[in-house]
């Protein structure tokens, strides 16, 4: 028989969590320090230390630098109950890309890089960033088109290029920095990621994009490189192995996404279900006309979907397994059900929901990144594609 009850520590912790984000966070989704691209940093410090009090900060944290440890199946539960609040994942310190940071710091990194880099991250002092993607034909769900070189010089390499949609770059710390790396004799070795602190000499922020969403601490940014100076001794792991390192990053940040989403989608549901049990509408409340019905049961039935696939993937994840292709699978269903869920609950509420009464048009302005970020859909379609041509239907497996 398979068991899909959680421990009875993970629950405790799951119901420590919705306390948390019920009682403390929900009361700052109305806050003014809320600008055009996201939470001030003011807010944000304010929000940790709240959940550091709580005893809930950096739940996907290693222990040895204060966080809970917990494994993808715990992380699953925690975040999409973190995820329920527009806020919950920054104040619990587990937002994009700063958790997909921890996550390939503690794999990979030196001890001397985990002390300089990792230690502040994970105690929510700071921000950090992750620069891959390009402009103008660069690199995006293809990183292999990368422009953005780095070339040795004596014991330090020089980088230059220029990356764009760099989320949270405005006020943060360091940054994982993706670069097409060569050797002395100008041999392309593939990509290496550098630790880069952010107020290097060459590094300058050429424009913050005017996105639609307003989720991300300073916003998404273009950034040039320009004869960036970097130790040697600051290359993550090893050089020309950015590739493999981006995979040990990405799949599991692919699943965080996920749990985040889950309790964002499930969020949406809620704030319509006293609505429809109280708006009159012909006669009767609009929660007893079967097609209000059809779609609350819809909505339901897609996250507890996307939930089981979810808990499939991280438990596989758990394991050591790769599990590429679950998670491409639950990549591309949750990002639909999260745009579909806020569509209808939005629909359901009327006139208020399209307004900034509720989290709901926020909530849908957000959406739309779900199935871009960390590989578009299409290219996880293309994933689950090729195991079905290469394995065929055996999904048990």
């Amino acid at each position: 028989m398979i068991d899909f009850g959680l421990p009875d520590d993970l629950v405790e912790m799951r119901d420590r969590v919705a306390a948390f984000i019920r009682d403390e966070v929900i009361p700052y989704e109305a806050d003014p320090r809320q600008e055009f691209h996201g939470p001030t940093e003011d807010l944000r410090h304010e929000l940790v230390a709240k959940a550091r009090a709580a005893g809930l900060l950096s739940p996907h944290g290693p222990v040895e630098f204060g966080g809970l440890g917990l494994n993808h199946v715990g992380m699953a539960v925690v975040f999409e109950a973190a995820g329920y609040s527009t806020l919950g994942p920054l104040a619990l310190n587990i937002q994009a890309p700063d958790e997909g940071n921890t996550n390939i710091l503690s794999q990979v990194a030196t001890q001397e890089q985990k002390e300089r880099w990792l230690a502040p991250l994970v105690a929510g002092e700071v921000r950090s960033v992750f620069a891959m993607t390009e402009p103008d034909g660069g690199a995006g769900s293809d990183p292999s088109l990368m422009r953005t070189e780095a070339r040795p010089d004596g014991d330090d390499y020089i980088i230059n290029g220029r990356k764009w949609l760099i989320t949270g770059m405005p006020g943060a710390s360091f940054q994982i920095l993706m670069a097409r790396t060569f050797d002395a004799g100008g041999t392309d070795m593939g990509a290496t990621m550098f630790m880069v602190d952010n107020d290097t000499p060459g590094i300058e922020i050429v424009r913050v994009l005017n996105t639609i969403d307003s989720n991300s601490p300073g916003g998404h940014a273009e950034v040039s490189y320009t004869d960036v100076r970097i130790p040697a001794r600051q290359i993550l792991g090893e050089a020309g192995k950015g590739f493999r390192y981006a995979q040990v990053r990405l799949t599991p940040a692919r699943m965080t996404h996920c749990m985040r989403w889950l309790g964002m989608s499930k969020r949406a549901v809620e704030e319509c279900l006293d609505y429809v049990k109280t708006r009159e509408n012909f006669g009767s409340t609009l929660a007893d006309h079967e097609g209000v019905q059809w779609m609350l049961a819809d909505a339901a039935m897609d996250i507890e979907i996307g939930r089981l696939m979810t808990m499939r993937a991280a438990a596989k994840l758990d394991t050591g397994d790769q599990a590429r292709k679950e998670v491409s699978m639950a990549k591309i269903w949750v990002s639909e059900i999260l745009h579909k869920t806020i569509a209808t609950a939005i629909q359901l509420n009327g006139a208020r929901g399209y307004s900034k009464d509720l989290p709901l048009e926020w909530m849908y302005r957000y959406a739309p990144q779900a199935k871009l970020v960390d590989g578009a859909s299409e290219v996880h379609k293309m994933v689950v594609a090729r195991n079905l041509l290469n394995e065929g239907m055996d999904f048990w497996s």
